[in-house]
């Protein structure tokens, strides 16, 4: 058994939360949860809103689950994943994105992944004032922060025996940022990695030919900023935020969790689609089988992925997706199918 900490957040959290864990029980999954609490949760314990006592499991344990945690927009306390991301390094963001059966969209062949430089570029929060009236947003990049993502990328294309890397950048006009970017992709390409085949693509005209043809994309590599923007773009083309999994990785410790928001108005009705949890908790059996050669975990990862993969073939899925299902029904519809 492996102990991984799960962190339920709040809003439509909880119940997905309870669906994840139901599934994962019903698929005999090796892994015994240890619950802590962040975000408005943790504050409506008395707790603060990251607990030391959740960072402290997590860095002890080394896996966690996490449903959406809610971030007050322009005021209050700052986002729950920021802060997760910068006290425990966790410097690469990765949202693989496929097309599901069962899920009409305009494009039926999606199979790619992004991984995003998750503690730099302009999301460092290095802002001032210059003078009144006039704002500077400074945008950081280091060469220790863009060799590692670059070297992780690559190490993690070999892993899951991917071709081909697609660094999307703007170092036409960034040329010291983005150049730095760049720059540690190929070192580590030419240094280590030869046989993955390295694309490099500026921005503006890479998300042109995302749109026109997705399926030429293999992995996609860039920093925060861009990362952020173009992981959900590239939700919209599967149908949505609803149905892509996420996690926080770092060299130790990795946190995987469901990439949309905490739906406040429908929590407790019973409304919420479980899928981006339950998917995030394949990469996570996934993750664990690779870090800690433990081939049951990945085993109970498939059988799982084949059990939603087909109940939505089959037209079980919930009323986001076009289908009835409530978020029990949906719940059930999968352990079904194990």
């Amino acid at each position: 058994m492996h102990d991984v900490v799960l962190i339920s957040g709040d809003g439509i959290g909880p119940e997905v939360t309870e669906a994840t864990k139901a599934v994962l029980a019903a698929a005999e999954a090796p892994v015994r949860w240890v619950e802590r609490k962040a975000g408005v949760a943790a504050l409506a314990d008395g707790q603060d809103v990251m607990p030391e006592a959740t960072l402290d499991a997590i860095r002890h344990h080394r896996f966690a689950l996490k449903g959406p945690c809610t971030t007050p927009v322009g005021k209050g306390f700052s986002s729950v994943n920021v802060q997760l991301r910068k006290k425990l390094n966790l410097y690469a963001a990765v949202r693989p994105v496929r097309s599901l059966p069962g899920v009409p969209t305009r494009f039926d062949d999606v199979d790619l992944i992004i991984v995003r430089e998750n503690t730099e570029g302009l999301y460092s929060g290095v802002e001032n004032e210059v003078t009144p009236g006039v704002v500077m947003s400074m945008k950081v990049a280091t060469q220790v922060g863009c060799h590692r993502i670059a070297h992780w990328a690559f190490r993690f294309a070999t892993h899951r025996r991917r071709k081909k890397i697609t660094v999307l950048h703007k170092a036409n006009i960034m040329k010291m940022t983005d150049g730095l970017f760049i720059k540690e992709a190929e070192e580590v390409h030419h240094r280590e990695y030869p046989n993955i085949e390295l694309e490099m693509l500026i921005i503006d005209a890479g998300c042109m030919k995302l749109v026109q043809d997705p399926t030429r994309f293999d992995i996609l590599l860039m920093e925060n900023l861009y990362g952020d923007v173009v992981s959900d773009l590239c939700a919209g083309m599967v149908g949505g935020l609803g149905v892509v999994p996420g996690a926080n990785i770092g060299d130790r410790e990795a946190i995987f969790e469901a990439v949309h928001g905490s739906a406040p108005d429908i929590a407790g009705k019973g409304l919420a689609n479980p899928l981006a949890l339950l998917m995030s908790s394949t990469m996570m059996l996934h993750h664990i089988a690779d870090e800690l050669g433990d081939a049951q975990c990945a085993k109970v990862a498939d059988r799982v992925s084949q059990a939603y993969d087909q109940a939505l073939a089959e037209g079980q899925s919930t009323r986001d997706l076009g289908g009835s299902l409530d978020t029990s029904g949906f719940t059930q519809a999968v352990i079904d199918r194990l």
